[in-house]
């Protein structure tokens, strides 16, 4: 009985060492095969959500050293959550961010300066579009974008027919577009909007309409070169494009805020004929309006040619060192490459970031992004010291006139003075 007793105490002790030896040659194994994970962020936009795990796994296949994870919030909390975790190191190691709230996450050091070996200053200005330079700040680029984003002028093609105007003659002028505004708008006995001319919602895409379109084709200048002061209010043009801009629900009354809960619900439901929106809308309208007949045309012009831009763009955070920001200059040298670039604007609507790319015969002559795509050259980008506020001051100063009864002259006055202090403030701290 003792005998097989230490006999199966030896074959025990065999055992655990066998499992220990075993068990170091894995330890060893997995540390020759470590492999570097990304975090990687971005906003709850499905169609963005789901082509990034197709390119994550594209990007993992060819680089099986490197794995991206991909996380997700909702626009709406997605500055609250990069407060909160990236101060505690829980953050993203790539962050995709509006280009708008570039200078606020530099501020805050959560970036930062995209590597000049990899991303040379020279490259960038020479092979991508202009506008890219409004997240250049204290001379660095802290962020690359995959895709630019322009205005332009979405039509119902029935809803022109029906009207007796021409599908394929859509507005080329600020007066054309006035004309063609109040041709298409019905309203019932009672004067109620029953459909709208022209969708006008300064919380979408107006404010950007009327700071980069409206104001600069008129003429005029929103900020100086030097980016530190607003001279919006200098001269007639910055006031005129503002009454332009409220004519459509004021004089004309072919608009509506909130029409049918906002411009682009209003649109797809043939609620409203015209809408100004981003080349971003094509592949919601693809989605969830596909028998919608519509077309795109350049924006409506007069003395300059100018449309607003925006894009998402894409950033290190300021902690990433070492063999990992090596692998997050690797997974941002792809995104930015042609071929994702091109998989972006079949995927998102989103326009390629790069000239070479974008000004390719087959996206150029596309029948609905050609006119976004035409645009690119004399797009512009607002350099915003915070987007959110600006936003919200172009908001308060239609709302003012619209509810408050306030003179367009005065509102105007004052949404420039309130722009101005944010400027004073931003300029004040750097």
């Amino acid at each position: 009985m003792l005998k097989n007793w230490r006999a199966l105490l030896y074959l025990c002790l065999v055992a655990l060492i066998l499992a220990a030896c075993s068990d170091s040659e894995e330890g060893t194994e997995e540390e020759e095969g470590d492999v570097i994970t990304l975090e990687y962020w971005q906003y709850a936009f499905d169609a963005k959500v789901d082509l990034m795990d197709e390119l994550i796994e594209e990007f993992e296949s060819e680089n099986p050293g490197i794995k991206v994870e991909q996380t997700n919030f909702p626009y709406d909390q997605y500055n609250e959550q990069v407060a909160v975790q990236v101060p505690a190191g829980n953050g993203p190691d790539i962050i995709n961010l509006f280009y708008g709230w570039v200078p606020m996450y530099v501020d805050s050091g959560y970036l930062q300066p995209l590597p000049q070996d990899a991303f040379p200053h020279e490259e960038i200005e020479d092979e991508f579009f202009p506008l890219v330079e409004a997240t250049k700040l204290d001379g660095e680029y802290w962020t690359i974008p995959t895709a630019v984003r322009t205005l332009a002028l979405l039509y119902n093609k029935d809803l022109f027919e029906e009207a007796g105007l021409d599908p394929d003659s859509p507005p080329e002028t600020w007066d054309e577009l006035e004309e063609y505004a109040l041709e298409l708008t019905k309203s019932d006995d009672s004067g109620r909007l029953e459909q709208s001319g022209l969708a006008w919602e300064p919380a979408q895409q107006g404010h950007h309409w009327l700071r980069d379109g409206l104001t600069i084709q008129n003429g005029g200048q929103v900020l100086s070169d030097d980016r530190r002061e607003v001279v919006w209010g200098e001269g007639d043009a910055g006031l005129e494009a503002f009454k332009y801009w409220l004519s459509f629900p004021t004089d004309l009354n072919t608009s509506e805020v909130g029409f049918f809960t906002d411009d682009v619900t209003a649109f797809m439901t043939e609620k409203a004929a015209m809408n100004i929106d981003g080349s971003f809308r094509i592949g919601t309208l693809q989605k969830d309006a596909p028998d919608l007949n519509y077309g795109v045309a350049p924006m409506p012009g007069k003395d300059e040619k100018s449309t607003g831009a925006s894009f998402w763009t894409n950033g290190i955070t300021a902690d990433v060192e070492g063999e990992k920001l090596d692998a997050a200059v690797k997974f941002l040298e792809f995104l930015t490459s042609k071929e994702v670039m091109e998989k972006w604007l079949d995927g998102t609507g989103e326009l390629p970031a790069r000239e070479d790319v974008a000004m390719q015969d087959k996206f150029t002559e596309d029948e609905i992004y050609g006119p976004f795509i035409e645009s690119l050259p004399f797009a512009n980008a607002h350099f915003f010291v915070d987007e959110t506020k600006e936003r919200d001051l172009v908001i308060d100063a239609a709302d003012r006139v619209l509810l408050e009864g306030m003179s367009p002259e005065e509102s105007f006055e004052i949404l420039v003075e309130e722009t101005q202090a944010l400027f004073n403030e931003y300029w004040s701290e750097r």
